[in-house]
């Protein structure tokens, strides 16, 4: 039996219950190790011995530990906190011995927490192996997760435990969670949601992993200078991860460039390239008052140590000698590297095939142990279900073919058929850019086998348009394919044109015959079709209907076209988003598969973005509820409706609130030195910097709101305006230009509104840097205003709008993504709409191309203030410019900021008016948090189940 020295001065008399876990995932048995204090014969020192459970079946857990090897309902006491807190001080030590300082006592702390989670952990995959369930596979390039100790020991009901733990170690538990970092994996809301998913999925039981990449630098970590945003790389990792555990044992090949080849029997092989390796590192996420604990499993990448060229690292030629290294390495370095250049994009691209093929390998090897001796593929969809987090994942489809045919022996058919009844798409966004689109030649350089097996999908897609519509009509099948096709302007399959070629009595034949892996390339053909018109002199001339490629155009391969061939269920995330999807982004595809699209409204984790970040508010809630039950069961909200005009509830939650926005202004002038008054209204607009989110009409508004104090007399301002701070936060990407420009525009009007000395307190600017989600989880609560003002049809759902709203913030905003929900929820009366809707967006811009549109004075009054340079020298005359012209890349209003300023100026009025009546906005406020209860992503999470996924939940013994 191994035993461990143990100093009697790290531990109390309480018995220490501190775990030591090696899991393996599915491609091992887990090997439970646990800790407990055990006395030797022969010294008198105290010592603890490690028991290896996993060689003993029948050896129950001790005392924590229940016979199904999970923590049960045994909750530690503090004492035992304590001691395993001082046991990992020393002896799991991340920094030097010596005085345990606050960043000792959080790795600490957060290993001791992690030894409960793993317990839990390897309980749930236990179970899961067990029973064989259907399991989940959510992948995603982002997961903007935010600090970890106080949402673990919040769910695992022990924050008092901890606690008390800490004040007897001399510590405040606020003060040691504050020194973990914010993990750097995710951007802004589609990372956020990943992680609020995880949560929901451990909190209701169901079977579920989460797969990413385990980003070294994240993004970047923004620094607010007198230049505007500066990027720097984010440190998140610098002093070690306590919450994640490497699975060196866990890793699979991932190859790039090389060449494909034929087999004697037909079978394709990729040979050559770059090979490298993806490792796994797993994070245990826990649910909340269950046992279930899921997995998210992030990939590092490395190679072999004999990449290392040691020759010529010792003939000096040291860049060659690690060259094969860095490659490999910097994959995983940022989030979202720049795109602009080639190497960028190559990169990019690296980064989703690594996600993919190493999530797929990392499946398919757990399907096969769950199956034992015989592996019966035609049962992979019955089992397993993957969900591709916006196009990032797109490399799934092929990836997954490939693997079943060239791996696996399949035929093509039965590997297409798999691979359409495993996948699902979630789409995000409506935007063109956002939907996307990789240079076939780039993709053919670094994935020939891949290029090869989409060219085959997309000649199935097109004999399924043929199929559907015909080939009679020519104009009407090229204008289907141009909107259809996976592959943009590259030229028709040999197949297609003969099948255009065959006569009209043939033209009926099913396209769709049993086909295997072509072994050629599909070749190009200039085959042409011929219609007949009349010219302006009555004369037959004859003109072209043309299926080639137009060589001054790229060759591209559509991703969201990809997705939506290849997978069964394409879901939007908001009920206008999932129409916008339906009749205008992929409305081809709807007339074809309308069973394919669902929508899935997303939805925030109630724990994280109430419970635990608002704390004061959630006591109140849990007092009129009469229980903690709303925190699961969010449609108890509801119940505050009937309460929202009792004079003692506005007074306890107008308490709440203040004490919300104190802790804000203490926040603000810590992170910007700005000091404001809790007295003002706090209006804020957090979210990632893009022009369709309209940051830019948020801030010409507040410069309009200051240009008319400063025209006023002081009593004549105060009489008019309520005194307002509007708090600003968010990442402008480090290549985009017009962001950067906006979050400098933010800054300098911040710089001269805050220390004009006329406007004192009535009016306040103030840019938050580094907006990231510990930053969110001050704000939101203390938020009385929150701005979703996105030009509308533009913004697929947002999440952040729900957050603001459950804490009881009022929103002012377009009707656009989840704002038309949350508007019906909260009540019309309670939401400030302003604005043009979706439906009007397309004609308003086609009257701005032909010159019609004429903006309103007051707009025109803020642009030439901006250009007066009273908000200092830099020049703005790119950002106004934007805002002008009838066409143009980069003017001509785009998102439509000149047409809904006025609206928006005239709404800020009335929620001024609004404000002044205390009782009437608490009331509002109430309404808010009541109608928020459909909000949950608890709610979303039971909707992909049961409609995408068909899981059920699993609830451990």
């Amino acid at each position: 039996m191994a035993t461990i020295p143990f100093s009697p001065k790290s531990a109390s008399n309480s018995k220490l219950i501190s775990s030591f876990m090696h899991f393996n995932g599915c491609n091992g048995n887990p090997k439970v190790f646990l800790v407990t204090p055990c006395w030797s014969s022969r010294t008198p020192r105290r010592k603890f011995c490690v028991k290896n459970f996993a060689s003993d079946k029948k050896q129950q857990f001790q005392d924590s530990v229940t016979q199904e090897g999970s923590l049960g309902n045994f909750l530690p006491d503090s004492a035992s906190i304590a001691s395993s807190i001082k046991y990992h001080a020393e002896f799991t030590p991340t920094l030097s011995p010596g005085l345990f300082e606050l960043p000792k006592a959080y790795y600490a702390t957060a290993e001791s927490v992690r030894d409960m989670l793993i317990i839990n952990w390897n309980a749930t995959y236990n179970y899961y192996e067990k029973i064989n369930v259907k399991q989940a596979y959510y992948i995603s390039m982002e997961y903007l997760q935010g600090r970890a100790l106080l949402n673990a020991i919040g769910n695992l009901e022990l924050s008092g435990a901890y606690a008390d733990s800490l004040r007897r170690l001399g510590y405040n538990l606020e003060d040691v969670a504050r020194q973990e970092p914010d993990a750097a994996l995710g951007n802004g809301g589609l990372g956020r949601l990943a992680s609020c998913f995880l949560d929901s999925l451990a909190t209701l039981n169901y079977p579920a992993w989460g797969y990413g990449l385990r980003y070294e630098y994240g993004l970047f970590k923004q620094l607010i200078t007198k230049d505007g945003q500066e990027e720097v790389a984010e440190n998140w990792l610098e002093m070690g991860n306590p919450w994640e555990i490497v699975r060196n044992d866990i890793s699979y090949p991932v190859k790039f460039y090389g060449e494909v080849i034929s087999g004697p029997d037909g079978n394709k092989q990729w040979v050559g390239g770059d090979d490298i390796t993806a490792v796994a590192y797993d994070v245990p996420i826990p649910g909340y008052k269950t046992k279930t604990t899921i997995n998210l499993r992030l990939w590092s990448t490395k190679v072999a140590p004999e990449k290392f060229d040691l020759g010529a690292f010792n003939a000096g030629d040291h860049a060659k000698a690690y060259a094969a290294m860095k490659s490999a390495e910097k994959i995983c370095y940022v989030l979202y590297p720049g795109d602009e250049s080639v190497e960028g994009k190559t990169l990019r691209l690296k980064q989703q095939y690594t996600l993919c093929s190493a999530s797929l390998h990392d499946i398919i090897a757990c399907f096969e142990k769950r199956s034992g001796e015989t592996v019966t593929w035609e049962k992979f969809p019955e089992k397993v279900a993957v969900q591709m987090n916006d196009t990032h994942p797109t490399l799934c489809i092929p990836e997954l073919i490939r693997i079943l045919v060239d791996v696996k022996g399949l035929i093509w058919k039965e590997a297409w058929d798999i691979t359409r009844r495993t996948v699902a798409y979630t789409n995000h966004t409506v935007l063109p850019e956002a939907l996307e689109k990789w240079s076939l030649e780039l993709m053919q350089e670094l994935l020939p086998r891949h290029v090869e097996i989409i060219k085959i999908i997309d000649e199935e897609l097109i004999h399924e348009i043929i199929a559907e519509y015909g080939s009679e009509d020519l104009d009407l099948l090229q204008k289907k394919l141009k909107e259809m096709r996976i592959l943009d302007n590259i030229e028709l399959p040999d197949s297609i044109i003969e099948l255009l070629n065959i006569s009209e009595e043939n033209s009926a034949v099913d396209p769709i015959e049993e086909a295997e892996i072509l072994e050629e390339d599909i070749k190009a053909t200039d085959d042409e079709y011929q219609s007949e018109e009349l010219d302006e002199n009555d004369e037959k001339i004859t003109t072209k209907v043309t299926f080639e490629p137009d060589p001054n155009l790229p060759k591209l391969v559509r991703m969201a076209n990809l997705c939506v061939a290849g997978g069964k269920v394409v879901n939007g995330v908001a009920e206008i988003h999932s129409e916008i999807v339906k009749n205008e982004v992929f409305n081809e595809f709807y007339k074809l598969w309308p069973e394919k699209f669902q929508n899935k409204t997303n939805g925030v984790t109630p724990r994280r973005w109430i419970s635990f970040c608002n704390p004061d508010l959630s006591k109140i809630i849990t007092k009129l509820t009469g229980s903690e039950d709303w925190i699961k069961n969010t449609e108890i909200l509801s119940t505050l409706r009937k309460f929202a005009d009792n004079e003692d509830l506005q007074s306890e939650w107008r308490e709440a609130k203040r004490k919300n926005k104190i802790k804000v202004a203490s926040f603000l002038k810590e992170k910007t030195g700005y000091i404001v008054s809790p007295d003002a209204m706090f209006d804020v607009q957090v979210k990632r910097i893009h022009e369709y989110k309209r940051q830019l009409l948020n801030i010409m508004g507040i410069v309009y709101r200051y240009k008319k104090m400063k025209e006023m007399s002081p009593e004549d301002r105060e009489q008019k305006f309520v005194p307002r701070v509007c708090i600003f936060g968010g990442k402008a990407f480090a290549t985009y230009v017009q962001a950067k420009r906006i979050v400098k525009f933010i800054t300098d009007v911040g710089a001269t509104v805050n220390h004009d000395q006329d406007i004192g307190d009535l009016l306040k600017v103030v840019f938050v840097p580094d907006y990231n989600v510990s930053v969110a989880e001050v704000l939101i609560p203390g938020s009385e205003l929150s701005q979703h003002i996105s030009t509308a049809g533009m913004e697929a759902s947002g999440t952040s709008n729900m957050k603001f709203s459950m804490n009881g913030c009022i929103l002012i905003g377009t009707l656009d993504g989840a704002n038309v929900e949350i508007r019906e929820e909260v009540g019309e009366d309670n939401f400030f709409l302003f604005g043009a809707r979706a439906h009007e967006i397309a004609a308003l811009r086609k009257e701005r191309a032909e010159g019609k549109f004429v903006a309103d004075p007051r707009f025109e009054e803020v642009k030439e203030f901006v250009r007066s340079g009273v908000f200092g020298p830099y020049n703005y005359d790119e950002l106004m410019g934007s805002l002008e012209g009838n066409e143009g890349y980069g003017r001509a209003d785009y998102f439509l900021v000149g047409k809904d300023f006025p609206s928006y100026i005239e709404c800020q009025d009335k929620v001024d008016e609004a404000y002044r009546d205390q009782k009437r906005w608490t009331k509002m406020s109430i309404l808010n948090t009541a109608g928020s209860y459909k909000f949950s992503s608890d709610r979303t999470i039971h909707e992909y189940a049961r409609d995408i996924w068909k899981i059920d939940p699993v609830e451990l013994p």
